[in-house]
């Protein structure tokens, strides 16, 4: 097969140089018959292409090749099968043929019927504020020193092309609602629609078409954003191709290289300074003119105005330890002592714990993601120091406590002294009634007096609550009267004969 370089020699010696074919074809050690080829169909490249290809041991089997090529067409696309995967079934009919004739095959089947199995689309176009999309996607980054897969929600404005991640360490319903909130916090407003695949945590059941029986919780979180929710056609996910085509976009710009940092807080705050970078430094996709930014900047004020957070948690029933503590997701967490003996109320947020009990509060914690940790808060263990007061030297709540500066030195104090814990206990069950600040103020104020008795600063709370004597009242002269009534007990004697 000649090459192009060659054909460009055989030209340019003919047509510059003037050199006859007997010479070109005698230099160049090819035959007349080429030079001449070359020469007079004036084309500077030549390929070879068969035109009958023999195929003596898949003749008989091209129709039943053409009904797997055509089965594996239709299907959809998670469960089509691979050439190779075809090849071992036509083997397993009686085929015996190598595979590199059916790939051939195979690769002249889908030029034959490409139109009939490639999918078309069409291009969308959106209006400000009606729409936008969301999904989720998997990153790996370096968190405090280890390698972690994060959960990247992504939230696209479809007019603006205005993006917004967060990433999180689960995919679960109150990370959703999380999202949500600060998605449209950053946006300063939401949009009529959106439109997301048919993950768990919104959809429920898929019926046929486009009806869904959605989550309640989540049609609550819709509802209060005034959104309307839209799902996908599974496995059809060009239907939310801007924001498939943003998680792309991410991982090969936002991370890449691998990110590092301390903790999700800094990364999730890096990643708004990236979008907003992104969205001010280039140009929309269909107004080139205008940056995302200066589009978004158009669009913000047909947006949905911002709701305010939505509650988003995340509910389930638990019991209460005797230890006073409450199992959710492989942690344990405490509660308040009364508390103990009744079931209480796990509200799971992205970030915290709240447990309730009769609607009142008995706990709330920062969520842990670790598994297996015990997370205390030592003031939930006070009412039971109060009859054993001989934990507080072992507690493990108390271990490494914190207190403030003033109880933390009176505790010092009374270390020394053989009823010291119990002291201690009577001071810090006070907090309980009047509260840390009193309790902290009445210790300033005996150390000041260099006492640290717990009799002392009970005395000082007990002085702190006593209102004192009341103001005199002072009365006007206008109400004074002229005449002073006289104490005469005589007066009732008379009533008495009367």
């Amino acid at each position: 097969m000649l090459i192009v370089e060659t054909i460009g020699r055989i030209r340019r010696e003919h047509f510059v140089q003037g050199k006859t074919i007997k010479e070109i074809a005698r230099d160049l050690r090819l035959s007349r018959n080429t030079v001449r080829k070359v020469l007079r169909s004036e084309e500077t490249s030549f390929s070879y292409e068969r035109q009958v290809q023999p195929r003596p041991k898949l003749g008989r089997w091209k129709e039943e090749l053409d009904r797997l090529l055509a089965a594996n067409a239709e299907a959809p696309a998670r469960e089509r099968l691979t050439l190779i995967r075809i090849f071992e079934d036509l083997r397993a009919l009686g085929y015996e043929g190598g595979y590199d004739a059916v790939r051939r095959y195979a690769g002249a089947w889908v030029k034959a019927n490409g139109s009939a199995t490639t999918s078309a689309f069409v291009p969308l176009t959106f209006a400000p504020g009606e729409a936008y999309q969301f999904d989720w996607s998997h990153e790996i980054v370096v968190l405090d020193g280890v390698t972690t897969i994060v959960k990247a929600a992504h939230v696209r404005l479809c007019h603006s092309r205005m993006m917004f991640v967060r990433t999180y360490p689960r995919e679960t319903q109150e990370m959703v609602f999380d999202a949500h909130d600060r998605a449209f916090a950053f946006f300063r407003g939401g949009c009529g629609r959106g439109i997301y695949d048919n993950m768990k945590t919104a959809v429920e059941t898929i019926f046929v078409g486009k009806d869904r029986h959605y989550n309640r919780r989540f049609l609550q979180m819709c509802s209060h954003h005034l959104v309307e929710p839209i799902a996908c056609t599974p496995a059809s996910g060009w239907e939310k191709g801007q924001v498939e085509n943003q998680v792309g976009l991410v991982r090969e710009r936002f991370f890449t290289p691998r990110l590092r940092f301390k903790s999700y807080d800094e990364l999730n705050a890096w990643l708004v300074d990236k979008c907003l970078s992104w969205a001010k430094a280039h140009a929309h996709p269909e107004r080139p003119e205008q940056t995302i930014w200066e589009v978004f900047e158009e669009e913000r004020p047909k947006l949905i105005p911002y709701r305010g957070r939505f509650d988003g948690f995340h509910a389930l029933p638990a019991s209460v330890s005797k230890t006073c503590l409450v199992r959710f997701d492989n942690n344990k967490y405490s509660v308040s002592a009364s508390a103990v003996g009744r079931p209480v109320d796990i509200h799971a947020y992205a970030d915290r714990i709240v447990i309730r009990q009769d609607g009142r509060i008995v706990a709330e914690h920062r969520r842990s993601y670790v598994r297996g940790a015990t997370i205390y808060d030592p003031w939930h263990y006070v009412p039971v120091l109060a009859r054993k007061p001989g934990a507080l030297r072992n507690g493990a709540p108390f271990k490494d406590w914190v207190l403030p500066a003033a109880l933390d030195r009176i505790r010092r104090k009374l270390a020394g002294s053989n009823d010291g814990d119990r002291q201690m206990v009577k001071i810090l069950a006070a907090v309980l009634s009047d509260g840390l600040p009193a309790v902290e103020a009445a210790c300033v104020q005996a150390l000041a007096e260099s006492v640290h008795s717990a009799d002392v600063v009970l005395n000082i709370l007990t002085r702190q609550r006593d209102p004192g004597p009341s103001a005199p009242i002072h009365t006007p002269a206008s109400l004074r009267l002229r005449h002073a009534p006289v104490a005469d007990c005589a007066r009732y004697d008379q009533l008495r004969s009367a």
